[in-house]
């Protein structure tokens, strides 16, 4: 045993006599930088961190072991020594055609996993040939309006084989019973099917703005796709809870985890009110965060993430299966960190942040591409940011332990503080009623709008350093080799779309559209409706336009 274990007033009385003579003398000649620190998210950062900071860590109750409760150092028993991260690179744009192209040079360039992008109008439930749509086909992802699209967008790729994350929410029963339908024409078994369905709305009135439905209506489609996989698909991670893009809107790292699980603890909530077992839908919740620039904050976040989630769920939903109690979780580097000037910055950023993933225990990782800040990501870039991927894994030797950096006096204490943090916000959130109240009240959009205005007046003065755009700037020439979306991409998706409508059986179409539409103002479980309709070919928009006549549409109040 160390002395200042047997007497922890021998380490007090050691750090007196640094501080008085050592540091002192330092400090004299070299004033500190600051005349304080602070993480990116606002936390404080001591001088130095020592034994003292952690004499109220338990090991076993707040660390653990890999695998076991309360999962602080990872949420299997090997983590990376077994299997690495899934490397899932998001990628769509153009036409089915051009993104199946896409995937197909990713996974021949050693990606393991496949993520879908999805255009503007097929976020909002708009086919291609919607007045609203004009100018927004294939720009931001791909479009994808019929059963024949996805066919197109996994030609050659068997869904057997591949893993696959789709990035879709207000729509997200449609899209996810045209990949059942895919696999179902592949002769693949629903139960073999392995992936992601984002699924998240809540964030998307806070955060992203892709809404279709009401909250409460969205909330039924979210647990019909809950009952239903936990029937039929069973290896699929019905939702994807997402952190990201509340971050990306301005969140601390205190509050993307808060307003996250506050989120998920609404959507486990639902399903149990529905009569749900929370076992039996809760092993395949999934997790989305975004892994920003401050390093060790964002370490911290993941483990509080773990730590916190699984308290919740034993604690508070009574779950009794320990993969319940598992936060698992995809990461994306910072999108909003990515700047259009000197974008060779950007690789450097997106290394850090992924190797903050990393260590912080991603089970799935994107690395955002450099020019993305400008622009679709290149071919070229694309590579660079998934070799950035396989250089940690392969290289750096990170992934050879686990947690390497648990019992660092400086982690152990931020992690501790960003979760005592975060649950005093959610128990904030909880006397307002929940999430779902808290998002129609106006709440949690008003902390983020707060904690966004804050840093950009800190960017603005100067106190936080952005390097090339406020610090360290220099002339440059207008980059070059950008992706650019070919306008004539939406006349060949519009020609499919009308190809489709004229070649299917039109009363079948109107009769699985009748169906959906009686299923939505009962309470049937609309999935497998979906899925006839879509088989018979109705199109996202005709299936959207139907919800959105029982369900009505959602409209965002001002906010004081």
């Amino acid at each position: 045993m160390a002395e200042h274990e047997r007497d922890p007033g021998a380490l007090e009385a050691a750090r007196a006599r640094w501080e008085a003579g050592t540091l002192g003398k330092a400090l004299a000649r070299f004033p500190e930088r600051s005349p304080g620190f602070s993480t990116a998210s606002g936390l404080p950062i001591e001088r130095l961190y020592t034994p003292q900071d952690v004499s109220g860590l338990d090991y076993v109750r707040d660390l653990g072991f890999p695998g076991e409760f309360p999962f602080t150092r990872g949420v299997q028993p090997t983590m990376y020594r077994g299997r690495l991260w899934t490397m899932r690179q998001y990628a769509g744009f153009g036409t089915a055609e051009e993104t199946n192209s896409r995937f197909r040079y990713l996974l021949d360039q050693g990606q393991t996993g496949l993520s879908i992008a999805f255009d503007l109008p097929t976020q909002m439930g708009y086919d291609s040939d919607h007045p609203l749509a004009e100018g927004e086909v294939g720009r931001v992802g791909v479009a994808v309006c019929t059963l024949s699209d996805m066919q197109v967008l996994f030609d050659g790729i068997p869904l057997d084989k591949v893993t696959t994350s789709m990035t879709i929410n207000a729509p997200a029963a449609i899209l996810l019973a045209m990949y059942l339908a895919l696999a179902e024409e592949q002769g693949v078994p629903l139960d073999r099917l392995g992936g992601t369905v984002q699924n998240d709305v809540l964030k998307e009135y806070v955060a992203r703005g892709t809404y279709i439905f009401p909250p409460r209506q969205s909330m039924r489609l979210v647990t019909d796709i809950f009952q239903f996989c936990s029937e039929h698909v069973p290896n699929w991670n019905t939702i994807s809870i997402s952190g990201y893009h509340i971050r990306e809107a301005g969140a601390t790292a205190v509050q993307e985890v808060a307003f996250t699980l506050a989120n998920a603890a609404a959507y486990v909530q639902a399903a149990v009110e529905r009569g749900l077992d929370v076992d039996s839908f809760a092993p395949r919740l999934s997790f989305f965060f975004n892994s920003h620039s401050d390093f060790f904050e964002e370490v911290a976040k993941f483990r509080a993430a773990r730590r916190l989630w699984a308290r919740m769920m034993r604690e508070q939903f009574g779950a009794r299966d320990p993969r319940s109690w598992m936060l698992r979780f995809h990461t994306q580097t910072a999108g909003s960190t990515l700047t259009a000037q000197q974008p060779e910055n950007n690789v450097v950023r997106v290394a850090l942040q992924a190797l903050a993933a990393v260590l912080g225990g991603t089970q799935s990782l994107h690395t955002n591409s450099k020019d993305e800040a400008l622009a679709l990501p290149s071919e070229d870039s694309v590579r660079t940011a998934l070799r950035t991927q396989q250089v940690i894994a392969h290289e750096a030797g990170v992934a050879d332990t686990i947690d390497p950096l648990a019992g660092s006096y400086f982690v152990e204490t931020l992690t501790d503080r960003i979760e005592r943090e975060a649950a005093d916000y959610l128990e904030r959130l909880s006397e307002l009623g929940g999430a779902v109240e808290a998002i129609e009240g106006g709440f949690v959009q008003r902390e983020i709008h707060e904690s966004a205005y804050r840093f950009q007046r800190e960017v603005e003065a100067g106190r936080h350093v952005i390097v090339g755009v406020n610090a360290f700037t220099t002339d440059e020439a207008p980059p070059s080799g950008l992706l650019r979306v070919d306008p004539a991409v939406e006349k060949a998706q519009l020609g499919r779309l009308s190809r489709v409508r004229a070649g299917r059986d039109g009363i079948a179409v109107r009769q699985a559209l009748d169906a959906v539409r009686q299923g939505a103002a009962g309470t049937d479980n609309l999935v497998p409706l979906c899925l006839a309709a879509v088989k018979a070919r109705a199109t996202l928009g005709e299936l959207c336009e139907v919800l959105r006549g029982v369900f009505g549409e959602y409209r965002a109040a001002s906010l004081p």
